[in-house]
């Protein structure tokens, strides 16, 4: 069975590429890619390339579609009358989040059944920004957790999570590709359950977990210290 489903995502934004390159090789084809175009967009896709700094990155969005009949639309803000225009007209029944915004509700009521994001941490202990800094520095497991968008930041039930295993080898650049990688396959999986049916969803206890913004520079220092120095408690090797 398949899904119409919008793919909404900062202009090149390398958490997004990985991502549609999973969704695309799982033939998970999106009816519409709306990219955002606009200063928030280049500030998260430079944060994040310095996250995955050194490590392999997929192809551009322009690549990852050639040949394929998807068609990609740049609007100026993801919660703006453009871009709830063209997902009124491509009435999709599931939007996913490839690196967004704050999506507003008036962009959330669109899709005839859900809005669907891929978080690069484990809900609800980590919410909010930077998890994968947070969790090294709170000595908290990495993991990613796809779950359903409310009006909350990544309050929304979830659908399904997964820790990361990690080793002695990693830093905090490949602790980021590979979150990445994996919130891509959570993705994947949660619209192949959409798909076929319906999805889990597991209500998030609002009393568990933080809400983080952007890591200070000196904790996301102490945080790369007790990875390199073997002092981080969740190591799989």
């Amino acid at each position: 069975m398949s899904l119409h489903f919008a793919f909404l995502v900062l202009e090149e934004h390398p958490y997004g590429r990985e991502m549609l390159r999973i969704l695309l090789e799982n033939h998970l084809v999106p009816s519409v890619i709306i990219q955002e175009v606009s200063a928030v967009g280049d500030v998260e896709r430079e944060k994040f390339l310095t996250r995955m700094a050194g490590q392999p990155l997929a192809p551009r969005l322009t690549q990852l579609v050639t040949g394929k009949k998807i068609p990609v639309f740049c609007v100026a803000n993801h919660n703006d009358d453009t871009c709830k225009e063209l997902l009124a007209a491509d009435k999709p029944d599931v939007l996913a989040l490839g690196g967004t915004r704050i999506i507003k509700p008036k962009i959330l009521e669109t899709p005839r059944r859900a809005t669907v994001n891929a978080h690069p941490g484990l809900l609800p202990m980590l919410r909010g920004s930077a998890s994968v800094g947070w969790a090294l520095y709170k000595d908290l497991p990495e993991g990613a957790t796809a779950h359903f968008i409310d009006p909350g930041i990544d309050t929304g039930d979830i659908i399904v999570k997964r820790q990361l295993p990690v080793y002695h080898h990693d830093t905090y650049e490949s602790l980021n590709y590979r979150i990445a990688l994996l919130s891509g396959e959570l993705m994947a999986e949660s619209l192949t359950l959409l798909a076929n049916g319906e999805a889990p969803r597991e209500p998030q206890d609002p009393n568990l977990g933080e809400t983080f913004k952007v890591i200070p520079d000196d904790l996301l220092e102490e945080g790369k210290r007790r990875l390199s120095e073997g002092r981080y408690s969740h190591f799989a090797d």
